[in-house]
């Protein structure tokens, strides 16, 4: 089984990187959020630079943040820098997008995107819909070797729904799906096996990561205590955000309460609703995403929180529960190491030490 991390992108976050390198950890992915993080190929570049195996991963690329050409060129010119490391994840946007106001973009224009990449990338001529016309476009001096386009670089899809895990087998691309339970985890899994089936592959094909956000306890330590809300919280108090701006807007990325956080979403609603200015409060529920548990929201962050939505536990709970998600066909298993906690990744190592 393989095992990477997920973090947000910074200036040294090479360091971190180069020390999951280190520790045996075989992948690494970066979160697209343009106006919450810095540049995921920059950072990529460095990381290239500063390691020699780990495989590095835009996890996940929004494709309206960039167009698809330049998104190519962009991924090629990282696969020069690390032959064969390169890996082209790819996702219909959350926090990326709601920053700006929007919602997550069309599957028909994800899959164009993909393709128009892929295509981009085997060297072939595509035919690229931009701007209400249709134009054919390649690559025009890949024999300069200024960038990399001999090395595959795999896609791979985020895909919660059915319908974008439909279109995921069409493409062959490899499955990543966010977790917090073995028992979400195998559902998940199943039904993109499923799907991967009716598209006439064979499931042992099939590249699926999990990618779970959590915390390692210590013995004894409290679900609530104040390192699992730095560590944990930010990925649990995501469900007070989506079902904030479900309520206000409708849109949602499908995350459920418990009927034990009904209270918390109510408090968090009243904290929505204080946001200003009232037409644009994506300015300041997102902000934080995956890194910081924000002032305003922490006294709602509570151990049943963060032990029924996200992955965490004791090493070994969270040892047996990676076997299983293995045993059910997950060739990867990838974790978030949260912005200014770099203990998390000795913790992890540790973890998947005994897996």
């Amino acid at each position: 089984m393989d095992f990477g991390i997920n973090i947000a992108p910074g200036a040294t976050a090479w360091e971190t990187v180069a020390r999951a390198e280190a520790l045996g950890f075989t992948d690494a992915w970066f979160i697209d959020s343009q106006l919450l993080n810095a540049d995921l190929f920059v950072v990529m570049a460095a990381c290239a630079m500063k390691t020699t195996r780990i495989r590095l991963g835009t996890g996940m690329l929004i494709p309206s943040n960039r167009l698809a050409p330049v998104a190519a060129n962009a991924l090629a010119s990282l696969n020069k820098l690390a032959p064969g490391r390169i890996r082209f994840g790819v996702a219909t946007g959350f926090t990326a997008r709601r920053t700006m106001g929007q919602d997550a973009i069309r599957l028909a224009d994800l899959a164009h995107y993909v393709e128009t990449v892929e295509g981009l990338l085997a060297g072939r001529t595509v035919a690229w819909r931009h701007d209400g016309a249709v134009r054919p476009i390649r690559f025009l001096d890949p024999e300069l070797d200024l960038i990399n386009i001999a090395d595959p670089i795999p896609t791979l899809v985020s895909a919660l729904g059915p319908k974008i895990k439909a279109l995921t087998a069409r493409l062959g691309a490899g499955f990543v799906v966010p977790i917090k339970d073995v028992e979400g985890a195998t559902a998940h899994l199943r039904a993109m096996q499923d799907e991967w089936q009716k598209a006439g592959r064979d499931p042992a094909t099939l590249y699926a990561v999990a990618s779970a956000g959590g915390m390692v306890l210590r013995d004894g330590e409290d679900w609530g205590s104040a390192r699992a809300i730095d560590q944990a919280g930010p990925q649990a108090v995501m469900v007070l955000h989506d079902h904030a701006e479900a309520a206000a807007s409708g849109k949602t990325i499908g995350l459920r309460i418990p009927p034990a956080l009904e209270d918390a979403a109510r408090a968090f609603g009243a904290i929505y609703e204080a946001y200003t200015p009232a037409d644009a409060r994506y300015l300041s529920v997102h902000k934080g995403h995956l890194m910081v548990v924000r002032p305003e929201e922490r006294h709602l962050v509570t151990g049943e929180m963060i032990r029924t939505m996200t992955f965490s536990g004791r090493k070994d709970e969270l040892r047996a529960r990676i076997r299983t998600l293995r045993d059910a066909g997950y060739r990867q298993f990838s974790t978030h190491v949260r912005y200014g906690q770099p203990t998390m990744l000795d913790d992890w190592a540790e973890v998947i030490a005994g897996v």
